[in-house]
Parts: structure tokens; sequence; C-alpha cells
């Protein structure tokens, strides 16, 4: 059971606490737990020291808790070649060059690069609860970081950083009460993982036609036809909106370029900036309009398509509006997301690539019928926001445990 200290305590004790546990916390420095170990790099050019079996990191690989098994490997003759370090299991992974501040508990024995200050825990502290300290602490490694081309800091001033710390019972105690938590935010991100998955393949067995919808009375629907995209829709082109023109009390609401990127994913819900551009001198959506990015530095970036269900939207500059009768725009976005491959051989440019109503017009769609296009639309968008609710209980559990930590360390 947690319970809160004194205001009059809060400089020396954390501001909730076990029952059971009192008296001070001891000021310590992190090089009290345990060693800390820089890593090497073997030479690449040798083929002898690389493909063995020995695990060897680099900072790119720190993004989870636990980590296992590295994308690359190193041989014996690698290892001993190198400054790298065979380090145990439950070493602290930490990286402290570029990138700084990641950290992972190795689950294997294992060696990193020189991007490395890993900390070897002793028996008199638990790991687990110097990873939720470091966490918690980041910026303190990012304050005593030092470099010109790119930030470091040594294992040296890693060793330096002082805080107070609990007995290692307690230390025990809160890793096992964060780890709780970790684990159930853990199941909340398999969940949408799950659904993540199941809605790409649900998509593709729709679009192959694996999957046929019924009407409500529980008939078939008409047979999808083939079109051309040129046939069947109009294309037009947003204006410039400069970001002067973007006012938090404008009269009109509007979407630029980059918005299509930052805000909007199959469906635009909100729509967020005004302008005091006139109407009269700009292009405005209509209801079911379909907007695309029509440049953009990889050509994926353009096999993208948001749906606008609101007429009277000023549309900024490089914005493709497709318009269309007989597609409707949700539908439309999904099957972008299904057909990304066709989309991008569209594609043309060097640097910057491109796509244009002259493009798209020869896209070869099969089609169903609206009626069908309704159904197919509103399955999708159902599965969307389970999604994005289960998104929204990992979101909420986030920033729960990140204000328990601030409660939990000194």
């Amino acid at each position: 059971m947690l319970t809160k200290t004194t205001q009059s305590e809060t400089k020396k004790l954390p501001k909730l606490r076990f029952q059971g546990f009192s008296g001070e916390w001891e000021k310590k420095k992190l090089g009290d737990f345990g060693d800390i170990v820089g890593g090497g790099t073997p030479d690449t050019t040798k083929s002898e020291y690389w493909n063995g079996n020995i695990n060897w990191f680099t900072p790119t690989e720190i993004k989870q808790k636990y980590i296992g098994e590295s994308r690359r490997k190193i041989s014996k003759e690698g290892l001993k070649s190198s400054s790298a370090k065979m380090l145990p299991i439950g070493t602290l992974l930490l990286t402290t060059r570029a990138t700084i501040g990641d950290i992972s508990i190795s689950k294997e024995e294992s060696t990193t690069n020189q991007g490395f200050q890993s900390v070897i825990v002793n028996k008199d502290n638990s790991n687990e609860f110097l990873y939720h300290w470091i966490l918690k602490n980041r910026k303190e490694f990012l304050r005593k970081a030092n470099g010109s081309t790119f930030l470091e800091i040594t294992g040296k001033e890693v060793g330096k950083i002082k805080s107070r710390f609990p007995s290692l019972l307690e230390q025990q105690k809160i890793a096992s009460f964060l780890g709780v938590v970790d684990e159930w935010i853990g199941n909340l991100r398999k969940q949408r993982e799950f659904l993540e998955k199941y809605k790409k393949g649900i998509i593709q067995k729709i679009f192959s036609q694996d999957i046929h919808f019924k009407d409500d009375e529980g008939r078939n629907f008409p047979s999808w036809e083939k079109e051309k995209l040129g046939k069947v829709a109009t294309f037009l082109k947003g204006k410039g909106i400069s970001k002067d023109d973007i006012v938090k009390d404008g009269d009109n609401k509007c979407i630029r370029y980059g918005e299509l990127y930052t805000k909007y994913n199959e469906v635009i819900k909100n729509i967020t900036s005004y302008t005091n551009t006139t109407k009269g001198k700009s292009v405005l959506s209509k209801e079911n309009d379909i907007l695309m990015p029509t440049s953009d530095v990889t050509p994926n970036g353009l096999a993208t398509s948001s749906a606008l269900s609101e007429s009277g939207i000023i549309l900024g500059g490089d914005i493709l509006i497709i318009r269309s009768s007989k597609i409707l725009n949700t539908f439309f976005s999904y099957y972008v997301g299904a057909h990304k491959k066709d989309i991008m051989r569209l594609v043309s440019g060097v640097t910057v690539y491109h796509i244009y109503g002259s493009d798209l017009k020869s896209l070869s769609m099969i089609l169903p019928s609206l009626p069908e296009q309704q159904k197919i639309a509103n399955f999708l968008t159902s599965v969307d926001k389970l999604i994005e609710l289960k998104q929204g209980q990992i979101t909420q559990a986030e920033n729960w445990k990140k204000s328990l930590m601030q409660g939990l360390f000194v």
C-alpha cells in the first residue's frame, strides 16, 4: 500500500512510499550500483570478426524494456580484437552517444558498440529499480553530456551522477510494482498490435474479394466493376496558404499541405487551422472530397489519402483534390492504403517526388457499388475506432505511470 510523506520530509524521501519502509534515502553515486562498461566495434573489413554467435547491440536497437537478440553478431575473434566487453544477463544497456538515455535490460549475454556505457548492477542493488530511475532522470544524463559533433557522456561522468536511493528491499518493492504497471501497458500494446494486424489482414481480404459483404436484407451486392479513375473522378489542386495567413481567431477553416501528414490519417476528424484568406480567391472543399499530398521526399508519403466530409474548407497548395459521385471518400482512403504499390508506380521525381491528377487518371480500380463501399468503409472505420480506443488507454496508462514515478523517486 502506498502512503504520502509530509511536505517537510520530501527532500530526502519520495512523496509516495510503501508501508513498512521508513527513514531517509541514502545519497549515492550511480557508480555505487556496479561496474560501468563501455563498448567497441570490431574491424568491419575483417569478415572473421563478424557473423558469430555473440550479441552486439547498437543504440538504434534500444527501444524496449527487455532486449534479447541483436541484429548483428560478432565472433570470439571480433570480441578479442576490439574494446567490446562481454556483458552478463541483466546488464543495463545505456546509450550515451548521440542518442542519450535510451535503456534496455539484457536478457542474454551481449556486447555493445561504443555508443553505450552499460551498467552491470551489483548484488546490493536492483537492476529493475535502476532501469526505472534512469528513465525518469534521462535529462540528468543529457545535462552532463558534451560534444561539438554529437553529444556524449563518458562512463566516468555517468558514475558521478548522484541522487538519493533506498535500500535493496525498497528498490525491489518499487521495481516489482512498476513491473506490474509495465506488464499492464505491454498487454495494452499487444492488444493494439493485434488490432492493427487484424485490420491489415482484413483489408487485404476485402480488396482481393476473398470477403464479400451483403446488404441489409442479406442479399449479395452487384459484382465489382473495373474503372479508370480518370473516368469516374475529376481532379483539382489547392492554392497556397502561407504560415503568416494562419491565425487562431481566423474566420475560415483551412487545411495546409503539411497537415495531411501531421494530423490526418484516413479520415479527417477535426480541423484546427484557421485563416482570414478570402474564400472567393480560394479552392473550397465539397462534401465527399478526397485529399492527397502531391509532393514529398519519399514516394511512400504520396501513397496516402484523406477523406473530408466537410464542405467550404479552404484547401492549400500541393493538395490534390479528387471528386467523384461514384467513389465514397472513406472507401477510397482505405483503397489507397491497400494499393500503395500501384500508387507508387505513378510517382515521378528524383530528389522530391510528385504525383498529379494526370498520373492518377490511368489508375485502374475495381469498384463495388456505393452501398457496398459504405458497408466496407463503416466496417473498417469501426476497427479504426477500436485501435484509437486502445491507443487512448495506452496513453492514459503511460501518463499514469509517469505521475507515479514522480512520487516514487526522490
